[in-house]
């Protein structure tokens, strides 16, 4: 039956038109974010801040977390023989919190040990400090990006509405579709860079609390070391 169509349409003289193919559109990132508007600078800005404030996190933590495993037995030793400069010497090749912490301490040697331990925790609490300056900024960028991207979305959805309004009954799917696109392209650029600083963010604070114990833990042992030497120093009518 099929082929006896096929072969009444070619005596017809039935010609077959072929469909023109439809020409594929593409874009790239860049025609994407101009679409975005101003907005989309204020958003590039952000995310050039908040990978400059994690680089340098990043190296720094990573800097202050890089000492010797025998660094608190050469202390132990230096204090046990009496070589104070040759410890706090020890304390200065290193460009670490621990060793800042220590140090502090080996140079209130001889003081009683409560002022000691202030002195120690005044420190690092300093250095921790110290390796938090930033992150709040961090922060605000996780939260604010995708708030500006929300921002862009409404401006968007502003534009298309009134287009629509202002064009009366010569109503065109372009006059809403341009402004839905600027809208969704504000919305995935505040989430992208939001996103990215959040994990960032995360991150650098789970190596601050590492750093934080192991800064805690050598500041035990150093303190186990001027109790030790304390008791070692102690006449028998002292211990009677």
């Amino acid at each position: 039956m099929l082929f006896s169509l096929l072969q009444v349409a070619g005596e017809a003289g039935t010609t077959i038109v072929e469909l023109p193919e439809q020409e594929v559109v593409t874009y790239s990132l860049l025609e994407m974010a101009a679409k975005g508007g101003w907005l989309m600078l204020v958003l590039l800005a952000l995310s050039i801040v908040a990978i400059y404030i994690f680089g340098k996190k990043w190296w720094m933590i990573r800097k202050a977390g890089t000492i010797d495993r025998n660094f608190m037995k050469d202390i132990h030793e230096m204090i046990h023989d009496g070589k104070i400069k040759s410890a706090v010497s020890l304390c200065q090749r290193y460009d670490s919190p621990i060793a800042r912490l220590i140090e502090k301490g080996i140079e209130r040697i001889g003081r009683p040990l409560p002022d000691i331990q202030a002195a120690v925790e005044n420190v690092g609490n300093v250095e921790v400090a110290r390796l938090e300056k930033g992150l709040p900024m961090l922060a605000t960028i996780a939260g604010g990006a995708p708030m500006i991207g929300f921002l862009g979305t409404v401006m968007g959805m502003i534009q298309a509405f009134f287009n629509m309004a202002n064009a009366g009954n010569n109503i065109d799917i372009t006059l809403l579709s341009g402004g839905i696109y600027t809208a969704m392209v504000t919305t995935v650029g505040g989430l992208i860079v939001g996103i990215l600083a959040y994990f960032g963010y995360n991150y650098l604070t789970s190596r601050i609390s590492d750093l934080v114990f192991m800064m805690e833990s050598h500041t035990i042992d150093f303190m186990d070391i001027l109790n030790e030497e304390n008791a070692g120093c102690k006449t028998p009518e002292a211990e009677e």
